[in-house]
């Protein structure tokens, strides 16, 4: 086994001197925010995605909390979400003071199963908040079929998949609304950020409100003065900076590198490990196109997950595991959610190991996770 010189980290950032200099010159601008970087950069990711409507965000739990307020979910609502997952996509659902019912999981494409989603329907059910786990987009059609069938509304937690694609068309363009994350991690950067993508306008004017206090300029406030504005609703700070969406644009020219360059790690690993019995790769729902935010494998149940996880993190090589259920954690415990409920989310996870990938990564990168890994599984 051959120990790498630095550590290796799951997923990181991709900043070159184009990138600093576009934040440098919005610097020594008149804006740092609530300036014209930010509609800049909405119409940016608005025409790459395919939609009307972008409104940017100081980050993706921001963003989820902005499409539950535009969907008008409150307290007696229930939605539907995954328990693999980040906690934000469920959270946003308790900050409107909705309930969140899981579904379980697809045992192959570990993404939420429509057939769990429509048994957990009720008359108190009002949206669906699937998640394109790993950058792999929910099996839509099926959802929206759903949604249309109940009359429900489909928010689609897009953190990980910007630029991935279902049957040809964009992620954003399939759900009501979609949010994008630009934590570090993600297919782009913009340090901390996020955005709801949409179609529709109703949606649009109730987040723009929603982001900024609830405040706007009514038609009285018109007549007023131009100082004079109104708080209409109770909204929240959730503006990006301009000094954020500046980095988003320069960002965004680059994020089909960046997900050809995750395409090709991908290849590489399944490849390596298709023949590996101890090693489930990955399986792509037909006619997708993941964004591959993560890779992640499943490991056979004779071998010790944190045995060969610490190996690896000895070796600086960054494995990590994502996620814990949702409703594992002691917050969800406490509202009475037990384990057990999604069964193939809970046996997933036990078995489930996150290997490096990200376009930062060479090809000597991607060998040595490859070897390390390999050696570390047949003498555990």
């Amino acid at each position: 086994m051959e120990k790498r010189y630095e550590f290796l980290s799951y997923g990181r950032q991709s900043i070159d001197e184009v990138d600093i200099q576009t934040v440098i010159d919005t610097l020594l601008s008149p804006y740092l925010t609530q300036g014209p970087k930010i509609i800049e950069f909405e119409k940016a990711i608005a025409e790459y995605v395919g939609t009307k409507y972008a409104v940017a965000f100081s980050n993706g739990t921001a963003a989820l909390h902005g499409a539950c307020y535009a969907a008008g979910i409150g307290v007696g609502d229930e939605v539907i979400t995954t328990p693999i997952t980040f906690a934000a996509s469920a959270n946003c659902v308790r900050y409107m003071g909705g309930t969140v019912v899981f579904a379980d999981i697809d045992a192959e494409t570990y993404n939420i199963d429509p057939v769990e989603i429509e048994k957990k329907i009720t008359p108190k059910t009002k949206a669906i908040i699937p998640v394109d786990f790993t950058g792999q987009p929910a099996d839509m059609d099926k959802i929206m079929d759903i949604a249309k069938k109940h009359n429900l509304i489909v928010i689609e937690d897009g953190a990980h998949s910007l630029g991935a694609e279902y049957k040809g068309k964009k992620t954003g363009t399939l759900a009501d609304m979609t949010m994008f994350s630009f934590h570090p991690v993600k297919p782009i950067t913009t340090a901390e950020g996020g955005i709801i993508v949409t179609n529709n306008e109703e949606f649009y004017n109730k987040l723009i409100l929603f982001r900024s206090h609830g405040i706007e300029k009514t038609e009285y406030a018109k007549e007023q003065g131009d100082w004079y504005y109104e708080m209409t609703e109770l909204g929240y700070n959730y503006r990006m900076t301009d000094l954020q969406a500046a980095l988003g644009l320069s960002q965004i020219t680059k994020i089909d590198h960046f997900l050809k360059r995750r395409r090709e790690i991908a290849r590489m690993y399944n490849l390596a490990f298709e023949d590996i019995s101890e090693i489930v790769i990955p399986k792509q729902l037909e006619e997708t196109n993941s964004g591959w935010h993560l890779y992640m494998i499943q490991l056979d149940a004779k071998l010790n997950r944190k045995d060969i996880f610490d190996k690896m993190r000895e070796l600086n090589i960054g494995v990590h595991v994502h996620y814990i259920p949702v409703y594992w954690h002691p917050y969800y415990q406490r509202l009475g959610y037990q384990k057990g409920l999604c069964t193939i989310a809970e046996q997933w996870y036990e078995s489930a190991l996150t290997l490096p990938i990200h376009q930062s990564m060479t090809d000597e990168d991607v060998k040595l996770v490859i070897s390390n890994l390999t050696e570390v599984v047949k003498t555990s």
